[in-house]
């Protein structure tokens, strides 16, 4: 049975469901790879329009294999007995690239442009908790428990999370919850900004598709594509070159289909119809 399974589409709706749960769903690289290859599949797919990922059973992913974990550690003392140095990290680019051995970054699913909502029903921990961070929106279970877990294998700030966790709660939060690799539950994870929504466990999934179904049916996929591209962008632009972008992409918006089925659907009082996307998995940045 795979790793990642996908749950057919449903009103535009993609279910992504990490299946590993006698191993609370841990991560190997065959998961990478089957999930990253789904999220590529989904893009493409015009039927998709926007994507949830959860975990089978009673985890969300409680972090990397430990097997595969004890063997990547003999191969990288091997290597760093060699080398006279040892590195961490991706080698690839943030924008969905592979690196020289064929891998993608952990970052791959901010290149997707189409929204993917976390819905984070239990243990979340080490890159289980990355990839959580990589989606756009993020549910969680009450009581769920999340950490970055890092330092307490005597690992770095890996896969990118030191440029997105301070993103999300401020550099000195990220730096409390990266030292001491405390775990948070899903109620302080909503204070401290990690997740959107906390909600009854038996309520999560239902509720979660029944956000993406909104996002699906009401917005349109060429405008959340270029948000989407424009949020991530724009954390690395100053303000007057945002503001610029942004001014550029709405007088384009406002020749394109959406823009008139948007306002019409409005005037009518019905639902819009608008236009799948056509975009491929990785965009030029907006």
């Amino acid at each position: 049975m795979s790793e990642v399974v996908q749950i057919g589409v449903e009103d535009g709706v993609a279910v992504l469901t990490l299946n590993r749960p006698e191993r609370l769903n841990a991560w190997t690289a065959e998961m990478e790879s089957s999930y990253f290859g789904l999220l590529e599949r989904c893009a493409s797919d015009e039927r998709v329009r926007v994507i949830v990922v959860t975990g089978a059973g009673r985890g969300f992913c409680a972090g990397a294999d430990m097997g595969q974990l004890q063997q990547l550690g003999a191969s990288a003392g091997e290597a760093a007995s060699a080398n006279g140095e040892r590195e961490h990290g991706d080698a690839a680019s943030a924008n969905g690239e592979r690196d020289p051995h064929g891998r993608r970054p952990q970052s791959f699913p901010l290149s997707i442009p189409k929204p993917i909502v976390a819905a984070v029903n239990g243990a979340c921990a080490g890159i289980g908790l990355v990839q959580a961070l990589m989606c756009d929106v993020r549910f969680a279970a009450a009581g769920a428990k999340l950490t970055t877990a890092f330092a307490r294998r005597g690992l770095v700030a890996e896969h990118g999370i030191s440029w997105m966790l301070p993103r999300l709660v401020g550099p000195s939060r990220a730096l409390e919850l990266l030292l001491s690799g405390r775990v948070v539950l899903a109620e302080e994870a909503l204070e401290l900004g990690l997740v959107n929504r906390v909600l009854a466990p038996e309520q999560l999934l239902d509720a979660t598709l029944a956000y993406a179904r909104e996002l699906a049916v009401n917005c349109s996929p060429a405008s959340m594509a270029t948000i989407k591209r424009q949020v991530y962008a724009d954390l690395e632009r100053p303000l007057a070159q945002a503001l610029a972008n942004a001014d550029r992409l709405m007088l384009a918006s406002f020749a394109a289909p959406d823009f008139v089925e948007g306002v019409a659907s409005f005037v009518e009082k019905r639902e819009p119809r608008f236009a799948p996307l056509h975009t491929p998995a990785t965009s030029e940045p907006a």
